[in-house]
Order: structure tokens, then C-alpha cells, then sequence
């Protein structure tokens, strides 16, 4: 089984209990999370190998996320200990019904931010390497994280990797070069890393502040996504980007932070087709609801993480059953507190088979 490569930033997730607000709150509880880690956790739970590779300084707390990670049996050997920089932070406030959920980024002189690329043993971090996958936040950072990530994503391809990447626009984090806007800077950089990019993730936000493509008559805001727009956003991507394979948009309808639509489209460049999913017994797209979410944090990674190991998964691979495999992961994670998703495979498939009642399994 050939190993999928991660690179990016983990943090510590200080989340206040259960929907305080973050002022109300005295405790906290303490996790560790990154996009590209909970890539990489989702992988190696759903049965595949996955490698994680990040700069950490050499303290106890970078010892926690470590153990975070290999605990779901991530690869770690190629982690960077370094003697400066910090471990990064995020502050979560999970909202409900009308209340959205806030994020407070403390990431600033993170190790891997201040971690030049020449300093990762990138030589020996693609060994028995089928995949490489990477994020655009990660290369919000800093120049230094840009640069890695560049050089992450050239030298993946020289050793014949695919390379996926998450688009992620992340607009408190694109402030490196201050004669920039955050989404004049995010475009500039992510433009140097989409021509060697086989697979593209991202939401319709994301299609627009990275790439300047709008889906047509669509307002995120609403809850009213115009599906038939997004072939079309696809084919732009493509278009601005030839060396692009696949295309996959997340259709995330929110009419609450309780309560959100989940679906997904997978374009195939070859043969210029698009597979939406979950489907109706009339095979038309037809979004999960879920009505009662509990922690929608990592839902994206965790579909990047669906999809990367589906299309890597012999029996899973074909653009249908991977979109279909990839939406019903992230479905099951919006059930799981923390930002990893712990579902396994087979609880996957089955939700993909129609068994999403919840009832008790004995």
C-alpha cells in the first residue's frame, strides 16, 4: 500500500465546552488539529498509510500533538524539531442555531512559519510515496510556509506523486506582505502552486478569493446553492490550469450553524464530466441534511481526506463512488467533536448504502 504525504501546520484546539462563548468560558478543553493532520488521521482510520511531515518545537505540548497524531497510526518520522518558534493556537467558540461558531488564530512565529525549506529532509519524505497532499493555509503563514509548500508540491511531482490541494482561503491568516491584500496575496501565491497540482478541493468561497470564479447565482448565506453553476466553475479551474485532473467543489447549504445541507461535486477533466453526490433512488442530487451538527470543524478536511484515500483505494476510485465515499466521511464527521474524523471505512460505506438512521448497531 503506497503512502500518502501530508504537509502542514498542526495546532493546539482550545475550545470552549460544549456552546459557551469564549468570554463566558474558564476551562477549556484542549485537542490538536491541523487540515493536512486530519488528512492524514482520516486516511490512516479509514484503513490507508499516511505520512504527516510539519516543523515543532522541542516541547512537551509539541510532544501532545504528536502523540495526537501517531495515535491513529500517522507516520511521523519526517516531523522537523526545531529550537525556535512556537507551537500555534486556535481559539474555538462553537455557535448554535443562529449563532455562527468563531475562530481566534494565535499562530503567529510558529515553527513551522519561521522554518526556512531547506530544512525539511525532503530527500528521503517522498520514499514510497504515491500522494502528496497540501492546503492553502498553510502557505498563509508566511513566506517561509509558502516556499515549503511550493517546493512540497515540485518535488512530490519530480518523484511522479499526485499532488491534491485544499484551497482553504483563510483571510485573518494572508498578511505576510502587508502591500497585498489578504486575497491579492493568497491569489499571487496559490498561482505559483496550481500548475503542479493534479487534484483541486474547495468550496464556492474559495473558487472566488483564490481564483477570482464565481458559481453563478449563489449565496452561500441563503442556503441556496445554484448546483447546475458548478460543471462550469469547474471548467474555469481547469481552464486557468490544464495540468488539473479533477475538480472537487463541497455544496454546503447553511440555514443555521445547527443545521446544514452536505454534498459535493467531483469533475473529471478527462472525460468533462461531473459527479455529484449523495444521490436520490432517481440518481439526481439530492444534499445530507443534518440537522443537529456537533462539531463542523474539520468537515472539509475530512472530505479531502475521504477523497484522496478513495481515489487511491482500488474499488473506490471511479469519480462517483469516490465523490460519493469522500461526502458520506464528512457527513459522519459533522457527528464527531474534536477536528479529526474517527470514522472508519466500513462506517462510511455504510451510510453510502443508504444507512443513516443512527439506530443502535448490536
Amino acid at each position: 500500500m503506497n503512502t500518502i504525504v501530508t504537509f502542514g501546520e498542526i495546532m493546539g484546539r482550545i475550545a470552549a465546552p460544549d456552546n459557551l462563548r469564549l468570554r463566558q468560558t474558564r476551562q477549556f478543553d484542549m485537542t490538536y488539529a491541523g487540515a493536512e493532520a486530519s488528512v492524514a488521521a482520516s486516511i490512516c482510520n479509514f484503513g490507508g498509510n499516511a505520512r504527516y511531515v510539519t516543523a515543532l518545537p522541542k516541547h512537551a505540548l509539541a510532544e501532545a500533538t504528536i502523540d495526537a497524531v501517531r495515535s491513529v497510526g500517522v507516520d511521523t518520522q519526517y516531523v522537523l524539531r526545531t529550537d525556535k518558534g512556537r507551537l500555534g493556537l486556535y481559539f474555538l467558540e462553537t455557535g448554535a442555531n443562529q449563532r455562527p461558531s468563531n475562530v481566534i488564530y494565535d499562530r503567529a512565529d510558529s515553527a513551522i512559519a519561521i522554518t526556512p525549506v531547506e530544512a525539511y529532509d525532503w530527500e528521503n519524505i517522498f520514499k514510497g510515496a504515491s500522494w502528496l497532499h497540501l492546503s492553502g493555509i498553510t502557505p498563509a503563514l508566511s513566506k517561509n510556509a509558502a516556499e515549503a509548500t511550493l517546493y512540497a508540491a515540485k518535488k512530490a511531482k519530480e518523484t511522479g506523486a499526485s499532488v491534491s490541494i485544499d484551497l482553504n482561503f483563510r483571510g485573518k491568516l494572508w498578511d505576510w506582505d502587508s502591500s497585498k491584500s489578504a486575497r491579492e496575496l493568497a491569489q499571487e501565491t496559490m498561482r505559483k502552486i496550481l500548475p503542479y497540482i493534479d487534484v483541486v478541493i474547495g468550496n464556492e468561497e474559495d473558487c472566488y478569493d483564490v481564483l477570482g470564479i464565481r458559481a453563478g447565482n449563489t449565496d452561500v448565506h441563503t442556503g441556496k446553492l445554484d448546483t447546475s453553476r458548478y460543471p462550469d466553475v469547474a471548467r474555469q479551474v481547469v481552464e486557468q490550469f490544464p495540468n488539473v485532473k479533477k475538480v472537487a467543489i463541497t455544496l454546503r447549504e447553511s440555514y443555521s450553524a445547527s443545521h446544514n445541507n452536505w454534498g459535493a461535486m467531483l469533475y473529471d477533466t478527462a472525460t468533462d464530466k461531473p459527479f455529484f453526490a449523495p444521490l436520490d433512488l432517481n440518481n439526481k442530487y439530492q444534499s445530507y441534511e443534518i440537522k443537529n451538527i456537533v462539531d463542523r470543524v474539520g468537515g472539509g478536511d475530512s472530505f479531502a481526506g475521504g477523497l484522496v484515500f478513495a481515489l487511491t483505494t482500488k474499488g473506490l476510485s471511479e469519480p462517483q463512488i469516490a465523490v460519493k465515499y469522500a461526502v458520506a466521511a464528512s457527513c459522519l464527521k459533522h457527528s464527531i467533536k474534536g477536528d479529526f474524523n474517527y470514522s472508519t471505512r466500513s462506517e462510511v460505506e455504510s451510510l453510502m448504502q443508504g444507512s443513516g438512521s443512527g439506530r443502535v448497531v448490536r
